[in-house]
């Protein structure tokens, strides 16, 4: 069978993403397949547009590391969490809109849009799970019954449940109607790191910081399928939309590639230097992305089955009734699989593989130009006043959490200075570039004049904003002050109108009663 054995390729690198200053945490595919977004260490989110030579977009509100991203269903939103307690939600363009939502009072690790894209699910160190609207930005429930922090929460397909994992060991299951956990599942040797539903809804994986993938069957709630392929702690995975398939990010620097159905490693992908701490599939499984802490973002062309995603789509929602639902052995079947059954580690060197793109040309932009607050609404504000309203709404003392066990890339300083020294390397070789660039930029575009000198300009601007934040305080006081003052006038102005009511009244009622004693009759005995 030549000719299909020739489509039948290894995976591909397509493209690298060079543009984060820190580790690279989280990536998600839009589903209009024109855009790809990565969350930092660095504390921004970059939107790369997949079109060659097209300019990338700087995200610049969170106050600390970015934790999770997602685009919306439509692919007109994303929303981002980060360790500074907040989420946002982002107008993926060139205006650079944002809703904040104080959402937990720690920080918060994971964000997932419901399948519909009317919720949010959010999980946080504070040990819960929150529900919240996406339209009219408010919040919905909270389940708490985790008793460490909690690393993921994601929606299943019809939005019904919700699975959960975290730091202290549990897989959960919840109702979402019910607000009750309905499973639990309890068997790791360490934290649990990551955890997602399959495209169909019947089973879920979860990921462990012991290097354990497994996936469970939720109609019988037994585990049918567990992998011991990583020899380091798994950070990410992701299933691919046809459920055969299903990819694996780990702190031993390589991505995995497992076949579901034939339940054996196929790939080992060796593109980053230090943790590979995030990957995703596109929505139509033809793509996927990886990131690490290199703050490298890697675009990897699929290559693994000659099916086309989008007819095994087709026919998942043409489905009539869920009943049976489709199963991780018999979702669609396909022709036996023609690589050899070892698995085969391809490796990769992004700088000499990735040859058809060039840096792409970054755009920053942040809350200084556009922001819109939860409880305003949209407003356009002056570059101090958003500066002011973000600082004072996400609060002046950003959230770092330490802890005593080991927290994977999230407190691993090696990953940190390898991504310093990558950001390094990178910025000493924009310098090369030199001014001219930085002349074209504020030529072309006002937004683009944003990235001139930082450090000390940083440093006057959070001055000012301190003391704004103090003024703002204050005023608030005094409001508070005025308006109970107020209040105690009106009562002293009431008891007082009162008593001299009161007081007219039994005044007449002295004046009738002399006047009755006046008028009577003496008689005289």
């Amino acid at each position: 069978m030549p000719t299909m054995a020739s489509v039948l390729e290894d995976p591909t690198l397509e493209r690298h993403f060079k543009g984060h200053k820190d580790a690279v945490t989280c990536t998600d595919f839009n589903p209009n397949r024109k855009q790809l977004a990565s969350g930092s260490v660095d504390k921004s989110l970059m939107i790369w547009n997949l079109a060659s030579k097209a300019r990338a977009f700087r995200f610049v509100g969170h106050q600390d590391v970015v934790t999770g991203v997602q685009f919306s269903p439509s692919g007109n939103l994303v929303a981002t969490s980060s360790k500074d307690r907040t989420v946002r939600l982002w107008t993926p363009s060139i205006k650079g809109e944002s809703t904040v939502f104080k959402a937990h009072t720690a920080a918060v690790r994971s964000v997932a849009f419901s399948h519909d894209g009317h919720r949010l699910v959010t999980a946080s160190d504070d040990k819960s799970v929150k529900v919240w609207g996406v339209h009219r930005q408010c919040f919905i429930c909270s389940l708490s019954q985790h008793t460490n922090w909690v690393r993921c929460a994601r929606f299943s397909p019809d939005g019904r449940l919700i699975a959960s994992c975290g730091d202290d060991r549990t897989v959960r299951l919840w109702d979402t109607s019910t607000k009750h956990c309905i499973n639990c599942f309890t068997d790791y040797g360490g934290s649990a790191t990551f955890v997602d539903f399959n495209s169909s809804g019947t089973c879920i994986a979860s990921s462990g910081a012991d290097s354990s993938l497994k996936i469970w069957d939720l109609r019988t709630n037994k585990l049918i399928q567990h992998y011991q392929v990583h020899s380091a702690g798994i950070n990410s995975f992701s299933f691919h939309p046809s459920n055969n398939y299903l990819i694996s990010g780990s702190s031993d620097s390589t991505v995995k590639i497992l076949d579901l159905l034939e339940g054996r490693l196929i790939y080992t992908l060796h593109g980053h230097k230090g943790a590979v701490i995030t990957v995703a599939f596109s929505r139509t499984g033809d793509l996927f992305a990886s990131g690490g802490a290199d703050s490298q973002v890697l675009m990897w062309r699929t290559n693994f089955d000659t099916k086309s995603y989008q007819d095994v789509l087709q026919q998942h929602s043409r489905r009539s009734t869920p009943d049976p639902p489709p199963h991780v052995t018999d979702i669609h079947p396909r022709g036996p699989h023609l690589h050899h059954p070892q698995p085969t580690a391809i490796q990769i060197s992004p700088a000499v593989a990735d040859t058809q793109s060039s840096d792409p040309h970054v755009i920053e932009l942040g809350q200084a130009f556009h922001s819109t607050t939860l409880l305003n609404g949209p407003t356009h504000l002056t570059p101090t006043q958003a500066a002011a309203n973000s600082h004072h709404s996400n609060g002046l003392r950003p959230h770092h959490t330490g802890s005593s066990r080991g927290e994977g890339w999230m407190g691993d300083e090696s990953a940190g200075r390898a991504g310093a020294t990558a950001g390094s390397q990178a910025g000493a070789g924009g310098r090369g570039r030199g001014s001219r660039e930085e002349e074209e930029r504020a030529q072309t575009h006002p937004l683009e004049a944003l990235s001139g000198h930082p450090s000390c300009l940083e440093s006057t601007l959070q001055h000012i904003v301190q003391q704004l934040d103090i003024l703002t305080q204050t005023v608030s006081v005094l409001e508070e002050r005025l308006t109970l003052t107020e209040d105690k006038l009106k009562e002293c102005l009431l008891h007082q109108s009162h008593i001299l009511k009161e007081a007219q009244s039994s005044g007449g009622r002295r004046r009738t009663e002399s006047e009755e004693t006046d008028g009577s009759p003496v008689h005289s005995t």
